[in-house]
């Protein structure tokens, strides 16, 4: 598996500085609107995360002041399939988008996702995954597929788990857009901020990160990710399992250390 630096892209940049990897969508044409490349290129970079030592974030954002206008199969003519081809060609777009959005919401590294101008469909379920969601005040939030005549299909679940399904039923089911200081009420977003000062509120967030233990982060994202599909005993038992680990790990040893000693301890930059 060739190394992410060596990788060339279409339809996204990613840059590797400072131990944090930016992803950035580059369809301004489109408003950023992801197709089957994008979405197959942003797996791509999250298949080698895992496998990139000393990885402590990942920024998502988009590009010329858009995060994501939603999915785009324009680029698929088609028009030119038969019945059978292109609902199988359709079908596997929206497949693809939702183990895609799957990979970045399981992702043991942190997530941020930077949001700006038009966040829809798909990139409104993409900014519901992130660990933590930065809103410009220039963001706009909506979920316009039913006004279109379809379904968030991939969407939704992820959306719901966010803000719940009461409030996900009623933006779904309206299409109403929502500014970025309702989507901070609403549990959506976790930050807003103006536009010239986004690069600073991210570059805090990557800060405040890089103060905890790597794998104390991982597994702390693991531990949550799985709230939902056990039951609560057996995720305290082993919750429990995990913590006698952690603190007997190395970063256990060195975090403890390092509080007695009143230093930083050594994963701090």
């Amino acid at each position: 598996m060739p190394h992410l630096e060596s990788m060339v892209f279409e339809e996204i940049t990613a840059r590797l500085t400072d131990n944090v990897l930016h992803i950035q969508f580059n369809r301004p044409h489109k408003k950023n609107a992801m197709n089957l490349t994008l979405v197959e290129e942003v797996m791509q970079c999250f298949e080698r995360v895992e496998d990139m030592n000393n990885l402590r974030v990942v920024v998502i954002q988009g590009s010329h002041g858009n995060f994501c206008a939603g999915g785009d199969i324009s680029d698929m003519h088609l028009s030119s399939l038969s019945e059978s081809e292109r609902e199988d060609t359709i079908w596997h777009f929206n497949r693809s988008f939702g183990r895609m959005i799957t990979q970045v919401k399981h992702s043991a590294t942190p997530v941020i996702a930077v949001v700006e101008g038009a966040v829809l469909g798909g990139g409104f379920g993409l900014a519901c995954v992130a660990d933590i969601t930065i809103a410009s005040d220039s963001a706009f939030f909506a979920l316009p597929e039913t006004g279109l005549g379809v379904i968030p299909a991939q969407i939704a679940p992820f959306v719901a788990s966010r803000i719940g399904v009461d409030q996900t039923k009623r933006l779904a089911l309206t299409g109403e857009k929502l500014n970025a200081e309702q989507a901070l009420r609403l549990g959506l977003v976790h930050g807003v901020c103006q536009s010239n000062a986004i690069s600073e509120k991210v570059n805090k967030e990557i800060a405040r990160i890089k103060q905890c233990a790597p794998q104390a982060n991982s597994n702390t994202k693991r531990l949550l990710l799985g709230l939902n599909n056990t039951p609560l005993e057996q995720i305290l038992d082993d919750a429990a399992t995990a913590f006698v680990k952690s603190l007997t790990s190395e970063e256990g040893v060195e975090g403890t250390q390092a509080f007695i000693q009143k230093r930083k301890p050594s994963w701090c930059e």
